[in-house]
C-alpha cells in the first residue's frame, strides 16, 4: 500500500476496524484482524493510534456523524411543521438503520461491554454524549426551521428522544420490523411535538 498521511491512515484504519466489527462482532476487532482488513501493517496501526481504545474513541465519532448525515438529509417538505420535520429524520434514520445495521449492532455492544470495563466506561459516556449532541442540535434546528418553540429546556428533551431512539434501535434489530418501527417512531413523533412544542406568537 502506498505511504498515507496519517490523517488519512487513521479515517482507513476507522473504516476498517467498523467493517470488521460491523459484520464479525466487537470481539474480533482486534488489532491483528483491523490491519489485515485495512491491508497495512501492525506499524501502520501504531503509528496511527496509541492503542485499540483511542481507536474505538474515533469510530464512535464516525458512527454518530453518519447517524446524524442520515437524519438531516431526510426530504422535509416545504412549509412543514414540526411533527413533520422530526418524522423525516427519524425516517432518514431508520433508513441508515436497514442499510447498515451491524454498525448500530456494534454501538450497543460497545456501550454495554464499556459498562463492565472501568477503563471504557468513559467511551460509553461519550458515545451517549455524542448521542445527546446530536439529538440536541436537530431539535434546535427543527425548532427554527418551524418558528416553534421547545417548552422544555432542549438538553433534557434531547435526552428523552436518544432514549425513544434506544428503543426503537434495539426492538429493530431483534424483529426487523421496518413498518411497525416506522409507525412507533411517527406515533412518538406526534406525542413528543403535541406535549413538549408549540408555536412562536
Amino acid at each position: 500500500m502506498p505511504r498515507l498521511p496519517a490523517d488519512a491512515r487513521r479515517a482507513a484504519l476507522v473504516e476498517a476496524a467498523l467493517r470488521v466489527m460491523s459484520r464479525d462482532g466487537l470481539a474480533a476487532g482486534t488489532t491483528r484482524a483491523i490491519v489485515a482488513e485495512a491491508g497495512m501493517s501492525l506499524a501502520s496501526f501504531h503509528y496511527a493510534f496509541a492503542s485499540r481504545d483511542e481507536l474505538l474513541r474515533e469510530l464512535v465519532h464516525r458512527v454518530v456523524g453518519h447517524e446524524l448525515s442520515a437524519a438531516a438529509a431526510a426530504e422535509v417538505p416545504e412549509g412543514a411543521g414540526l411533527a413533520d420535520c422530526l418524522r423525516a429524520a427519524a425516517a432518514g434514520y431508520l433508513q441508515h438503520l436497514e442499510r447498515e445495521p451491524g454498525a448500530e449492532q456494534l454501538m450497543l455492544e460497545l456501550a454495554l461491554h464499556s459498562l463492565r470495563d472501568p477503563a471504557l466506561r468513559p467511551l460509553a459516556r461519550q458515545q451517549y454524549r455524542a448521542y445527546t449532541a446530536a439529538a440536541t442540535r436537530l431539535l434546535e434546528q427543527a425548532a427554527a426551521a418551524t418558528g416553534a418553540t421547545w417548552r422544555r429546556p432542549v438538553p433534557e428533551l434531547a435526552r428523552l428522544l436518544v432514549a425513544l431512539v434506544d428503543g426503537a434501535t434495539t426492538t429493530w434489530l431483534v424483529d426487523r420490523d421496518t413498518a411497525a418501527t416506522q409507525a412507533v417512531l411517527d406515533a412518538a413523533v406526534g406525542l413528543f411535538v403535541a406535549e413538549h412544542s408549540e408555536l412562536a406568537r
